[in-house]
């Protein structure tokens, strides 16, 4: 088989399992289209509001943290699959809940499979991907998840457009009727719309899923290594005999790779830089952004323009995450994290210094520090989170390393989209020091990849270990 043909195949797996990269993005961003709607229709106050908001990030939370071990046991491509079911039945039961209890059920159960997802999409592309291409395949992953973010906004954009009168609506009686035999207010149609539509790209993930193999290093964990070694081979491996070696004398060193303990001495180094990469991205305030655009650019240009504005914000981050798959596997993670922490920093400061200025804010300063911020943001953090951690643990513990890494990312995800609204509704000016700390904490990021972090680009995942072990394990 030809090298093209390889690559081309390499890619479609890739492009494949990344579809739910594209899931967790609009189901991340969906919510800011909708979430205002929400709360006027059940009369939420800012606690409950934000719960509803923050409900989804309670099911990454154990969605992340319960799947290492299955995703082990199963494999990668039945725990894929079984996330792009639970996308589906989330969006369908957001779209006809009857009460807000189902609703909050419904996205929780979405973010069960955002957890999830985070997990086994970067787990599998890691273990299919050569070494000179895995990291920039990998980012293919962030690519699909802030392009689904952008599509989530595109679609709230055009659905929020619809009106009781217009083509939809024109079809039947009314626009409820057309959605469902019990007759609901306009505005509730629109919310249910916009959540419902991800149903569409959730099923077709899930056929898609039955067309790929499992990762070859699963496969050697199944002890199916002729397997392994054809898809090694069909994925364009230069030594898939080699590799298929490499991969079985890691599972060996570690008890033949079966459930083994992450939380020991030896892995001491992989789980804190884990947890610190996955710390810092959220505490940098994107997923505050990400939420809750619609309602930050209404301090800046009034609510009519804000949802447009999103879409800016959204095409912003996609072409930051393009350039960075072009960066990742040049400069490596280490220096796009040094990169981006400086750009993030003084992003914020600006921001910070415009939401304390109140009414008298400058939208051309306060909008473009905004942008600028997800620019940095999605060249550096947002391509090496998912890319850096799958790398760092070893085959036997890889799965639950990652889901470590992914816990720690929704937890404190969950917990600054929580209590931001909150502190951004203090008063008209109280957002700039929610801003001020994200700034002091991209800043403390870059001190972080200066003196700890090692670098993990190229070569096989199996020797990346050997990087960042001491000198006196590597002679034991």
């Amino acid at each position: 088989m030809s090298s093209a043909v390889n690559r081309t195949y390499l890619f479609y797996i890739v492009i494949v399992s990344a579809l739910g990269g594209l899931l967790f993005g609009f189901d991340s961003g969906v919510i800011s289209g909708c979430e205002k709607a929400i709360q006027t229709e059940y009369a939420l106050n800012d606690f409950w509001h934000g719960f509803t908001v923050a409900v989804a990030l309670i099911g990454t939370i154990i969605g992340a943290f319960g799947i290492g071990r299955p995703t082990d046991v199963f494999g990668r491509k039945p725990i894929l699959i079984a996330m792009a079911t639970m996308y589906f039945v989330s969006a369908v039961g957001c779209a006809f809940a009857p009460n807000w209890t189902t609703l909050v059920f419904m996205r929780w159960l979405g973010g069960v499979a955002i957890g999830g997802s985070s997990v086994v999409v970067p787990l599998y592309i890691v273990e299919s991907a050569p070494g000179p291409m895995r990291g920039r395949l990998v980012a293919l992953n962030q690519l699909n998840i802030v392009l689904g973010i952008l599509i989530s906004y595109v679609s709230n954009y055009y659905v929020a457009q619809i009106t009781p009168t217009g083509a939809i609506g024109g079809a039947c009686e009314s626009l409820a009727a057309c959605f469902t035999s019990t007759a609901l207010p306009f505005e509730s149609i629109i919310w249910r719309l916009q959540l419902g539509v991800e149903a569409f790209p959730a099923a077709l993930f899930f056929f898609l899923l039955f067309t790929i193999p499992e990762s070859p290093r699963q496969l050697v964990r199944f002890g199916r290594k002729e397997e392994a070694q054809k898809v090694l081979a069909k994925i364009g491996d230069v030594a898939p005999e080699t590799t298929l070696g490499e991969i079985a004398a890691s599972l060996a060193k570690a008890e033949g790779g079966q459930n083994v303990p992450l939380f020991q001495k030896a892995y001491f180094t992989p789980i804190f830089l884990a947890w610190a990469v996955a710390m810092f991205n959220q505490v940098s305030g994107i997923n505050a952004i990400n939420y809750y655009a619609p309602r930050i650019f209404e301090m800046f240009i009034g609510k009519q323009s804000a949802l447009a504005a999103t879409i800016g914000l959204g095409t912003v981050n996609l072409l930051a995450t393009v350039a960075a798959l072009f960066l990742i596997d040049r400069f490596g993670r280490r220096f796009l994290l040094m990169f981006g922490a400086v750009g993030t920093t003084i992003m914020h400061l600006l921001a910070a210094w415009q939401l304390g200025l109140g009414l008298e804010a400058n939208k051309l300063i306060a909008i473009p520090a905004i942008l600028g911020f997800i620019a940095f943001f999605g060249v550096s953090q947002g391509a090496v989170i998912w890319v850096f951690i799958s790398e760092i643990f070893p085959n036997a513990v890889r799965a639950k390393g990652q889901a470590l890494g992914s816990f720690t990312h929704w937890f404190m995800c969950a917990l600054i989209s929580w209590t931001f609204p909150i502190v951004a509704g203090l008063s008209e000016t109280s957002g700039q020091y929610a801003f001020y700390f994200f700034a002091s904490m991209t800043a403390l990021q870059f001190f972080f990849a200066w003196k700890l972090m090692p670098e993990t680009k190229g070569g096989t995942i199996e020797n990346v270990e050997e990087r960042w072990k001491p000198k006196a394990d590597k002679t034991a």
